[in-house]
């Protein structure tokens, strides 16, 4: 607990003295302490140059914070929040402390210089650093590491953006992807910690400032759901878009890596240049979209101008976060769709602020697969609890059709092309990285669908695996049984209970012959029994079977080789 505080009380302070970073060069840079509340219009320092500063302002900014990146932290490249996910899942939660120092310095060089980036992800790479440090420093267990990361990820999220709440629940759901009662106590007393500090620096007021919106008939209901499933088209096609423009930069580039930004520059400075309110971050736009002040055809401008430019950002070496583009992208997208709404439906649709609302909320979740965070994280920056149900039902819709659509997140899929998977094994472990189809045993006789339970209890006793496949009358595969759900229907014994074990049959989680051991281990140790069906990919039919007993000496076989 004291060091969650600890490390809480360091977030905040981080938090303060990032945004104080991005104000000073935002002004060094552009003239204005945020450009793109006065888009167009020129720089104070260097008047004779018009809107054209634009063209170098990225350029000088790269050539200060590439060879930093380059020198001293490489991970601090890129919008960050994966490289915590990673350092927690593979890597005991240990994040040099150097990322701290360099990530504050290079994402504020960025964003001031017209970086196209959010503050999310730096803040979250940033706090999470001090915790893994103060978590080295009192040499406290792997767990307890981990937790401290945790700790100054949702300290980061709670101080910069006013949302103690959205801190906690986006470092649970998305940096441990658990929820415990020690992980909430401690994330919560590190959240609570920074917004005190983030707050005595910044005040109180919610972080967008918008009127009231309610919903005034039943059939918005109806647009909100659409809203939701058509955000998660965005927010899917903005992380394959800005992985595509990556791509796209790492096949043109040929140079020194600490030069990239700066070449870059000149192109992101073009973008600018058309399109001024991309510079930087980018809340006064959103706000201004929010209120309806622009028409159908520039919001949609906008939406793409966003997804290019902060696509760029990142493409060309930038240091940002997606969280905040994610926001301005749904803004735009909800606002367009409010407006063609409001004209389709004019005396049913309701308030245009509404739908952009609701759009921040599911082209994040689409993007980033995190409801939870998504609905509290809204709800503190805008403090507008009135349109909660739509914006609820907008997020579940867009993260269920998001997960249709990708098997990955906007932060997964960066580890994915890296050839991680936060669930395998660690890249170059020996251990959990063998395929199952190597370590599995005989698939033990299945079960007829079609027998008694208290046949197959007795089966299940001498069995010795607790768990036993079953299959119908044609020999189809219809899932496993278990010695206990068997107990359970025997000694209740109610009118309509099951009598066969067909009844009770259930499709466990899914163990495929060539998936690593490594992740295959999470499945097997949640599972009732002591071991579960191993499958074929493409028919799911049963091929093997996994135990903890042949788990155990697969890795025991590895380490003693390691040895």
């Amino acid at each position: 607990m004291a060091l969650a505080v600890v490390v809480g009380a360091g977030a905040g302070a981080g938090s303060v003295v990032f945004r104080w970073c991005i104000k000073t060069f935002t002004r060094l840079f552009s003239g204005h302490a945020d450009y793109a509340a006065a888009p167009g219009a020129s720089n104070p320092h260097v008047p004779w140059l018009g809107p054209y500063f634009v063209l170098l302002a990225p350029v000088a900014g790269g050539l200060l914070y590439g060879p930093l990146v380059n020198r001293f932290a490489k991970e601090a490249r890129g919008h960050g929040v994966p490289e915590v996910m990673l350092a927690v899942a593979q890597r005991g939660g240990r994040i040099s402390p150097k990322v701290a120092v360099v990530k504050t310095l290079a994402s504020a060089l960025c964003i001031g210089s017209g970086g196209s980036v959010g503050r999310e992800g730096p803040i979250v790479q940033i706090g999470s650093a001090l915790g893994s440090t103060l978590g080295r420093r009192t040499k406290v267990t792997e767990g307890r590491m981990k937790l401290l990361v945790a700790c100054g990820a949702a300290g980061g999220i709670a101080a910069t953006f006013n949302a103690p709440l959205a801190g906690v629940f986006f470092a649970m759901e998305l940096i441990l992807g658990t929820f415990t009662a020690e992980a909430f106590g401690a994330t919560v007393l590190a959240s609570v910690t920074a917004s005190v500090i983030g707050r005595a620096a910044f005040g109180d007021a919610a972080f967008l400032s918008l009127p009231d919106f309610h919903v005034d008939h039943l059939a918005q209901y109806g647009l909100f759901a659409a809203l939701g499933v058509g955000a998660a088209v965005v927010g899917v096609g903005f992380s394959r878009f800005l992985y595509l423009i990556e791509d796209a930069c790492d096949w043109v580039w040929r140079g020194p890596e600490w030069l990239r930004p700066a070449v870059g520059g000149l192109a992101l400075g073009l973008v600018l240049l058309a399109l001024p309110e991309m510079y930087g971050v980018g809340y006064p736009v959103l706000q201004k979209a929010t209120e309806g002040h622009y028409a159908v055809g520039f919001l949609l401008l906008l939406l793409a101008g966003k997804m290019l430019a902060t696509s760029l950002t990142i493409g060309i070496g930038g240091s940002g976060g997606v969280f905040a583009p994610s926001l301005f992208i749904g803004a735009m997208l909800g606002s367009a769709y409010g407006i063609g709404v409001h004209h389709l439906l004019p005396h049913s649709a309701g308030a245009v602020g509404a739908y952009a609302l609701v759009g921040m909320g599911a082209v994040f979740a689409g993007a980033a697969r995190a409801p939870i965070t998504a609905v509290v994280i809204l709800f503190e920056l805008t403090g507008e609890y009135s349109i909660i149900l739509p914006l609820m039902l907008a997020i579940v819709l867009a993260t269920a059709t998001s997960r249709l659509l990708s098997h990955d997140t906007i932060y997964t899929l960066k580890l994915r092309r890296r050839g991680i998977e936060l669930e395998g094994p660690a890249s170059g472990a020996r251990l959990g990285g063998q395929r199952v189809a190597d370590v599995m045993e005989p698939l033990p006789s299945a079960l007829p669908a079609s027998i008694e339970l208290g046949d197959a209890a007795d089966l299940l006793r001498f069995s010795g695996h607790g768990a036993l496949p079953v299959r119908d009358a044609s020999g189809r595969y219809l899932g496993m049984v278990t010695a206990q759900s068997v107990a359970e229907a025997l000694a209740e014994q109610p009118d309509g209970a099951p009598t066969q074990v067909g009844e009770l049959a259930e499709p466990p989680a899914s163990v495929t012959a060539d998936e690593p051991l490594a992740t295959a281990l999470h499945h097997l140790v949640s599972a009732s029994g002591t071991g579960v069906p191993v499958l074929e990919r493409e028919k799911g039919e049963p091929v093997g079977w996994l135990s903890h007993q042949s788990a155990l000496r697969a890795l025991h076989s590895a380490a003693s080789a390691t040895a």
